[in-house]
């Protein structure tokens, strides 16, 4: 018998979280109930040209592992070692860059439709899941852990339902309909930050032959187009296609607004994305048909409001599970993020394993371990969900303009170099978001510490010339010229770090 024996999750959104988190809780025992506002995709077919392709790394395998999908769904996935930079001027040669050391780690590209489907398919054989779509939550009764949705399956005039249960999770996005009813309760906080950039999707098809077996380009690397303020991305698809993201300001400078017409997208490509224009043959249509759609942080706290108890005559709270009942949020619905780490589904599956390992913790430890199992929940996931919102835009801006550098690849060089020489140690925190599970804080506060090492190190090489010099040159100005810049140096590195590790 399960932990959850005798309890009713009600989960709405059917997405990848709430996918997964029905399977979840499904084998610990759980009845669970999935609402999704849309239509099954695997039957009305997955609704692309809104969708950033997915990057699965180590978190999301981990989430995967606990309902035994991980391996399964690689399967179906492939690995890209690193970015493959292409520059601006046609004919100049493209720089590949190893994501670590070690040639085995690799992010995974999959397909966020295909993966949706999967995880609903196997949430479905569970006995004790049902899954209901075309249901809109129009309410939520924070008091009675009770739901209110309408059938919309015929149209908007559907009948309308109230469901009552033990647990309610939010899984149902950035724009979450649970949220949205806990944003109206006493000392709830909310904020949401949009980037001036937007995103549009776009495709490269498979080709006849070519040095990559049918793939336009190596499929072994996330491509990216690094343009200063703007970047275009490419990710390759289990069919031989790539799906193609720009990431591009609203107005301004390459930005949307100044692509209005099939003429002005083609010279604008020919410009910009010399090489990339001549295997993307449905690029104007691609770009006038597909949304250009926005950019989104989301925080609040707290993740959790706790219902009243349910009283139940002749039978003790714990007997029927009525002892503590709430309703959370989980995945975007709690923590929405930029998708320039690639851990926005990864962290909502990080989020579903932890929150199971806390309920198995917690189960039978007092009539209310439902709530204090939440309650850890919470406490664990909030200050690493704001590190990697942190990370996330910190990493646009070097995807989007440092990764042309040779500065900065001298610098990635150097981080590879120290991490070699002391792996358990000094650790790229590329590769601690990516190809661990240790905590995204932690990661971010090893990341800051690494950066600081190289500071030292440069600042090293600078005093060796110094001294040098005064060695020559034996003129008090010098010395006092080096003490001003070493206090200088001190007072940066020491607000730089402050910087790097607040979230």
């Amino acid at each position: 018998m399960g932990i959850g024996q005798g309890k009713t999750v009600t989960i709405v959104g059917a997405g990848l979280a709430g996918a997964l988190l029905a399977s979840s809780l499904a084998k610990l025992g759980f009845r669970v109930n999935v609402y999704e506002r849309r239509g099954d995709p695997r039957r009305a077919g997955y609704s692309g040209g809104r969708s950033i392709n997915l990057a699965l790394s180590a978190r999301g395998l981990w989430g995967l592992e606990r309902v035994g999908l991980d391996k399964d769904i690689l399967k179906h996935a492939i690995p890209m070692r690193g970015r493959m930079v292409h520059p601006a001027v046609a004919g100049a040669g493209l720089a590949f860059q190893p994501y670590s050391k070690d040639p085995g780690d690799a992010i995974n590209s999959i397909s966020r439709g295909g993966l949706n489907m999967a995880l609903l398919d196997e949430a479905e054989k569970h006995d004790n899941v049902e899954l209901f779509f075309n249901q809109r939550c129009l309410d939520v009764d924070m008091d009675h852990c009770r739901a209110v949705f309408q059938d919309d399956s015929n149209g908007p005039d559907g009948p309308i339902g109230t469901i009552e249960s033990d647990l309610i999770i939010g899984t149902d996005g950035a724009f979450s309909a649970v949220r949205l009813k806990m944003m109206k309760s006493d000392r709830f906080e909310y904020s949401q930050t949009y980037l001036t950039h937007g995103y549009k999707e776009l495709h490269i098809p498979p080709v006849e032959g070519g040095a990559f077996n049918g793939f336009a380009m190596d499929p072994s690397a996330l491509h990216i187009w690094p343009r200063g303020s703007a970047m275009m991305i490419a990710l390759p698809n289990i069919d031989k296609s790539f799906t193609c993201t720009l990431f591009w300001p609203f107005t301004g400078e390459h930005s949307f607004d100044q692509l209005r017409t099939a003429q002005d997208v083609e010279m604008f490509f020919k410009r910009w994305y010399p090489d990339a224009m001549p295997i993307m043959p449905t690029l104007v249509e691609d770009f006038l048909k597909n949304p250009t759609s926005s950019l989104v942080t989301v925080r609040c706290w707290p993740w959790v409001q706790n219902c009243r108890p349910m009283v139940v005559t002749g039978a003790s709270p714990s007997e029927k599970g009525y002892g503590g009942r709430a309703v959370a949020l989980m995945g975007d619905a709690a923590h929405a993020i930029v998708p320039f780490f690639g851990q926005g589904m990864n962290a909502a599956f990080e989020d579903v394993r932890v929150l199971c390992e806390c309920l198995e913790r917690h189960a039978g430890r007092s009539e209310h371990w439902l709530t204090d199992a939440l309650d850890e929940y919470q406490a664990l996931r909030k200050p690493n969900a704001d590190a990697i919102a942190r990370m996330a835009i910190d990493n646009f801006e070097e995807m989007r303009d440092k990764v042309g550098s040779r500065l900065f690849r001298a610098r990635k060089k150097a981080e590879h170099l120290l991490h070699e020489l002391m792996p358990g140690t000094l650790v790229p925190k590329y590769n601690l978001v990516s190809f661990s599970t240790v905590p995204y804080a932690e990661a971010l506060r090893r990341g800051a510490r690494l950066d600081r090492v190289l500071r030292v190190l440069i600042l090293l090489a600078a005093l060796i010339a110094a001294a040098l010099v005064l060695a020559f040159v034996k003129i008090a100005a010098w010395y006092l010229l080096v003490a001003v810049i070493i206090a200088a140096w001190f007072a940066w590195d020491r607000w730089r770090y402050k910087r790097d590790t607040t979230a």
